[in-house]
């Protein structure tokens, strides 16, 4: 019962989680695309109350029409609408997702016991979780402090760029150096999460306060406050596209589980911010095909890095040889043999109704209680084995034999 009602909580946080990111993601797209797409105003009377720029736009059988102030506007509404809890929901849903699915049980899913660094493999648990909130602060003061020592004034953003765009590169390497596959995508995700929430709460809602106080009060904003918030708006909307795509990675074990997985991880932040800009330009009246272009280009170079090795296309790297002197299994091992070992390492967690505590059902719905469940997804089975991501953990304690047979078995 206990894993059910974890499971049914599970459920509705990121159900929350989900609706919350995408009405945060949509709305962030719609005013960067409102940004973008303003153009002069035409008339003389909006000139002179300071309209910077307005856009047109007709949807759901109306017409609209969005004005941008460069100063303040004669009078401020006092319904002024603000963009923030959004973000703070998606932030805190998603935080309370990692804790309910990783922290109350980081042995079986933060820790990685392949790790070539000795002391991250023999992490406990508690360890683990606090190396995790660890890796979340330091990458936004890391994010944070780069912002303001390379461009405090909004003068160097391109160096910005190319010193954020390094700092992603080493937080996907450190990632899947510390954490399981599956941690490190998502913790990945996490650390760009974060600082889109993070530039929202310290710096964009302040510098907006701080705008608003001063107009009612009849003085000048600081520029600074309204140029600041637009530069983490910016990284914001570069940041959204990876963070998607490093959350869904959980459900394709291939991203993960790759020796490279650092480097698929990296190629998809990229293409994700190539695309990105496409849309961005885009909105401000220039296509540039070649963004989407290079964005593909190394989606397909993300392919190639990742695309397994062995016979059937079932990866074997990760398999070491026996330290038995036994030969790999052939096609004279029997399935009996196969899925009797699947029955002692597998069996526990993918089944009907899991012994294993954490689970209420099957992770991912992949049950191997029979020879012909096994059979039909033999050739999942072998991947993931192959690749020493299942037994998650090894919490089982497969052994390199075993492994070797189930990998190398031919149905």
């Amino acid at each position: 019962m206990q894993a059910y009602l974890l499971d049914f909580a599970n459920l509705l946080l990121r159900w929350l989680h989900v609706i919350a990111a995408v009405a945060w993601i949509g709305e962030s797209i719609y005013f960067v695309m409102l940004d973008n797409g303003l153009r002069p105003p035409k008339a003389a009377e909006d000139r002179q109350k300071g309209v910077f720029g307005e856009m047109w736009a007709v949807h759901g059988g109306g017409f609209y029409h969005n004005q941008k102030y460069a100063s303040a506007p004669e009078k401020l509404p006092e319904d002024l609408h603000w963009s923030f809890w959004k973000a703070y929901t998606t932030w805190l849903s998603g935080f309370g997702l990692f804790v309910l699915l990783y922290m109350t049980n980081p042995g079986f899913y933060l820790v990685n016991p392949g790790s070539d660094w000795a002391w991250a493999a023999e992490l406990t648990g508690w360890q683990a979780n606090a190396v995790a909130l660890l890796f979340l602060l330091s990458g936004w003061v890391v994010y944070n402090e780069l912002c303001k020592r390379i461009s405090p004034n909004m003068e160097r953003d391109g160096v910005l760029s190319l010193a954020v765009a390094v700092m992603m590169v080493v937080v996907a390497y450190l990632s899947t150096q510390i954490f399981a596959g599956r941690a490190a995508f998502l913790l990945t995700g996490a650390v760009m999460a974060t600082a889109m929430s993070a530039n929202v709460f310290f710096w964009i809602i302040p510098g907006q306060r701080r705008m608003v106080k001063a107009m009612k009060a009849g003085e000048t904003p600081n520029p600074i406050d309204g140029k600041r918030g637009k530069q983490r708006s910016v990284h914001n909307t570069y940041f959204t596209l990876p963070v998607v795509l490093l959350m869904l990675s959980n459900h394709y074990a291939f991203t993960y589980t790759h020796e490279l997985s650092w480097v698929i991880m990296a190629l998809f932040i990229f293409a994700g911010a190539l695309i990105r800009q496409f849309f961005v330009l885009m909105h401000a009246g220039a296509i540039r095909p070649a963004y989407p272009a290079a964005g593909v280009a190394l989606i397909l170079v993300a392919v190639w890095v990742g695309a397994p090795s062995g016979k059937d296309g079932v990866a074997t790297a990760a398999v070491s040889p026996s330290t038995s002197g036994e030969a790999p299994a052939t096609a004279a091992t029997s399935l009996a043999e196969v899925h009797a070992i699947v029955e002692r390492r597998c069996v526990s967690c993918h089944a009907q109704a899991p012994e294993h505590a954490g689970f209420a059902a099957a992770p991912a719905g992949v049950i191997l209680e029979t020879e012909d469940q096994l059979l039909r997804q033999i050739a999942q089975v072998q991947q993931v084995v192959a690749s020493g991501y299942m037994p998650l953990g090894n919490i089982t304690q497969m052994t390199e034999e075993e492994r070797a047979a189930v990998t190398t078995w031919t149905p």
